[in-house]
């Protein structure tokens, strides 16, 4: 089974032509190297583009260790970028070739040649390459399967594939695992045996128990505050361990570097200024959260709130959380300063969205309690909120946009219905 991965695809198309490094990141076993040796290769060959005009280069492959030499690998591309028209450079694992940062730099001078690489393992866990290549490089972000993408490739109904999606996540080799079993196996080696390892190999991480605790109580707290200091202050209490905030605060870097989780910071909406810790964070596939914890925390709110955030995140949207300050008259009369909290403030270009992700809404009362925060922001952007219900999407007499859950992650244009 093969997702459809046309709007990964579309991001590598739409920088051709740009005269930067087009460097492919994300999370290991996202499906970087399959989007970029299987499907773009193919679209090349559909627009026409000759293979003598095509450099495709594993360097994971034993084949090419000859080439891991940076000045083997540079000899043998310039041999082939020769003659007139545009060429391709596709390298696998780059980070494999000694002095890699120097050869692609050089590439960039034959003129002539787009140049896409991916990597994995410790020296390309992070950002760290991308900060090299500042101003010549441009990163390709890519996420694991969407929702949609996901029930491309499952088929069935929606509702049947988000049972499976809500459980073990997106991570592309889990479409051709068949039982229960091998899929959870897989999860669990993923974290433990590749993402935490690359982590601690590459900071030299001394103590790695610290690290794999950490790992458990993000994802238990998924969509929570929290804050480096809370979370030493978490050990202390709960585990009986003296780790300083620094250090706690340098693990959540490494994880989020790595692409295993994502920060959410809080937005003062009225004061239009970020407000600092704490913060939320949100595992990048809900699987690898639910691994992390052995499977045994399934609460359908927070992994339903962790998908919607990664959805917006994945359409390119920047995603904070939303603090909306308001001054009310208490009970005893007097008056009480509140904070009413958006779930997610969205923003993509000059277009900015609030959405609030409730599972349920059973009656008036809780509908007020989800849309009293949008009454109190002051500007006129849109207000979503996703309910898990399937209901055809509306709006009130406020402006706000109700929408299933389904149509929210199917429907690219959901966000353009708001008023």
């Amino acid at each position: 089974m093969t997702a459809d991965r046309s709007a990964q695809l579309q991001k590598l198309l739409d920088r051709e032509g740009n005269g930067l490094v087009k460097i492919v990141t994300g999370v290991r076993r996202c499906g970087k190297s399959f989007l970029l040796f299987r499907l773009f290769r193919n679209e090349l060959r559909k627009r026409g583009v000759k293979d003598s005009h095509v450099v495709e280069i594993a360097l994971d492959d034993r084949r090419n260790a000859a080439l891991r030499d940076p000045d083997a690998l540079f000899a043998l591309i310039s041999s082939r970028v020769r003659g007139r028209g545009r060429f391709y450079v596709l390298l696998d694992e780059v980070q494999m070739v000694r002095e890699f940062e120097d050869v692609l730099s050089t590439l960039l001078h034959l003129g002539n040649a787009e140049v896409y690489v991916t990597g994995s393992n410790s020296r390309f866990l992070s950002t760290d390459v991308v900060t090299e290549f500042r101003g010549r490089g441009d990163e390709i972000r890519i996420h694991p399967l969407r929702f949609s993408e996901f029930l491309s490739a499952s088929g069935g109904t929606p509702e049947a594939a988000w049972k499976e999606f809500a459980t073990y996540g997106g991570m592309p080799h889990l479409l051709s695992l068949k039982s229960d079993g091998d899929k959870a196996d897989y999860l669990s080696r993923l974290v433990e045996e590749v993402y935490l390892s690359d982590i601690a190999d590459r900071h030299g991480v001394r103590n790695r128990v610290e690290l794999d605790e950490l790992a458990d109580i993000l994802a238990s707290g998924v969509g929570s505050y929290t804050s480096a200091l809370r979370l030493a202050k978490t050990f202390r209490s709960a585990k009986g361990k003296t780790i300083s905030e620094k250090t706690v605060a340098g693990y959540i870097r490494h994880m989020e570097e790595a692409f295993l989780v994502a920060k959410a910071a809080r937005w003062d909406v009225r004061g239009k200024k970020y407000m600092g810790s704490p913060a939320k964070w949100y595992y990048e596939d809900v699987g690898l959260r639910n691994a992390r914890l052995n499977f045994r925390q399934q609460e359908e709110t927070h992994i339903m709130e962790n998908v919607v955030f990664n959805d917006l995140v994945a359409r390119g949207c920047r995603v904070d959380v939303g603090v909306v300050e308001v001054v009310e008259q208490g009970e005893a009369g007097g008056q009480e300063h509140k904070r009413l909290e958006v779930d997610f403030v969205v923003n993509r270009g000059m277009r900015r969205w609030y959405v609030q992700s409730a599972f349920a809404i059973p009656d008036a009362a809780k509908r007020m309690q989800e849309t009293r925060p949008f009454k109190k922001i002051p500007d006129a952007f849109s207000r979503i909120v996703v309910v898990k219900a399937d209901v055809k999407p509306w709006i009130d007499e406020d402006g706000v946009l109700t929408v299933g859950l389904f149509d929210f992650l199917l429907d690219d244009t959901i966000l353009e219905r708001g008023v």
